[in-house]
């Protein structure tokens, strides 16, 4: 059997702390613990034990504690006073005393054990170390290097440790290799049984928003602002922006002289489209100016349902709803709105259909028609179930008259409900 040699533990310690980055106390606690272990396994069970490292000698001492007692009922935690006495003249009954173990007791194990151990311990200092530092830079942007592929995941080597770059969170058209470099944003960090797991993304929007701070010194100072990301990753994004300076210009700012700025995040982003458009809180003014380059004839908003219709030149209608219906999907997605794009002839048709409908209304004037039509109200059922003090403020009339043209389109629903279920009935009584 071996010893464990703690001649030059002093260096040693220091060594460890200097090599993995590691407190020294902490390096001197994870000895201590393996010191105990190992004497709590030669000694056994049942015994209150302390291991300290003593600075001036290099060496670790193990201390059993006992209870001074009138009366010993467990040999392994208690100590009688005569004996007590013996190893201090002052003990008193109720004193915890102190008494060092001898080396040869805990001193006969295999060197390995203890190593085992004190990595151990080490491991774990390490890992806690890595984790508080990346937690701390979790959704900032980070540079590493391919280490491996395997099946879906990329291995990406940090230095101090290594990151997860998930499929789902991968631009679908790009292709890593063993030693590529690497950018993503830290998305999120989970400490598991091995250790840290760290969590990158390229196709998040954060990802995206985090290339605009590096590269827009205007954004990272906090006069522009990106308030909504929409985005198709590897494809197209839509970033809507503002500017708290009347003397900045938002898009300017972000696309940057002769487009050098929005380049860089393009060039990053392997050639994804990028639309800058100016914020506005007004949705129907947020999508219109979200399909650019389309150029809508006419946006309607109709807040109850949630759907902005934006009525657009014949010829321009491919190119607002977009390739496979991406840029209609992207400005919902950044207004949080439906978005019905129409052509106009298709509107014209459309709102001379609407307006007809709503003729049919008891008491319904050609004014009202129009303006209920143009302020979304296109279905008498949509004016039936509508709220009687938006109607009134959405067509400027009082309080009373919207409710009687809400009453007036549920009258007409109940009486084509009637005319429906008397038809039902004379079909079953003649079949």
């Amino acid at each position: 059997m071996a010893q464990l040699n703690t001649e030059h533990l002093s260096l040693v310690i220091d060594q460890v702390s200097k090599d993995k980055n590691i407190d020294r106390s902490l390096v001197i606690e994870a000895v201590e613990q393996a010191i105990l272990a190992i004497a709590r396994r030669n000694i056994g069970s049942g015994y209150d034990l302390e291991a300290h490292y003593t600075e001036e000698t290099g060496e670790i001492e193990v201390f059993m504690f006992k209870e001074v007692a009138e009366e010993v009922k467990n040999d392994k935690t208690e100590i009688t006073l005569d004996d007590a006495i013996k190893y201090d003249a002052d003990s008193h009954i109720g004193d915890s005393l102190g008494l060092k173990v001898e080396k040869n007791i805990y001193g006969r194990i295999e060197a390995q054990v203890a190593k085992q151990i004190i990595f151990q311990k080490i491991k774990e200092v390490e890992h806690k170390n890595i984790f508080d530092e990346f937690n701390l830079r979790k959704g900032e942007i980070v540079n590493g290097l391919v280490r491996k592929v395997e099946k879906s995941m990329i291995i990406v080597d940090l230095g101090k440790t290594e990151a997860v770059l998930p499929k789902q969170d991968q631009i679908f058209s790009e292709v890593y290799k063993s030693h590529d470099r690497i950018r993503a944003v830290l998305s999120d960090i989970k400490m598991e049984k091995g250790g840290p797991k760290l969590i990158l993304s390229r196709a998040s929007d954060e990802f995206l928003i985090k290339l605009f701070e590096s590269e827009i010194p205007e954004i990272y100072d906090g006069i522009v602002k990106i308030v909504k990301v929409a985005r198709a990753p590897g494809f197209r994004s839509k970033v809507a922006v503002y500017s708290s300076s009347r003397d900045v210009d938002p898009i300017g700012a972000c696309v940057g002289i002769k487009g050098f700025r929005i380049q860089n995040i393009i060039n990053e982003l392997r050639g994804e489209k990028i639309d800058i458009i100016e914020y506005s809180d007004n949705p129907a003014k947020l999508a219109s100016n979200a399909l650019s380059p389309a150029e809508p004839s006419k946006v309607s908003l109709n807040s109850q349902a949630k759907v902005i219709t934006v009525i657009v030149p014949d010829d321009q209608l491919s190119l607002a709803i977009g390739r496979q219906g991406q840029n209609v999907r992207l400005t919902s997605k950044l207004t949080d709105y439906k978005i019905d794009v129409v052509s106009e002839s298709k509107s014209a048709k459309k709102d001379t259909e609407g307006y007809k409908m709503l003729m049919d209304i008891p008491g319904m004037g050609d004014m009202i028609a129009r303006s209920l039509y143009q302020s979304g109200y296109s279905t008498a059922e949509i004016i039936a179930g509508a709220d009687s003090e938006k109607l009134a403020n959405d067509l400027s009339v009082d309080i009373k008259k919207a409710d009687k043209i809400i009453q007036s389109a549920q009258d007409l629903l109940n009486r084509l409900q009637s005319d429906l279920e008397l038809k039902e009935r004379i079909n079953r009584e003649i079949n």
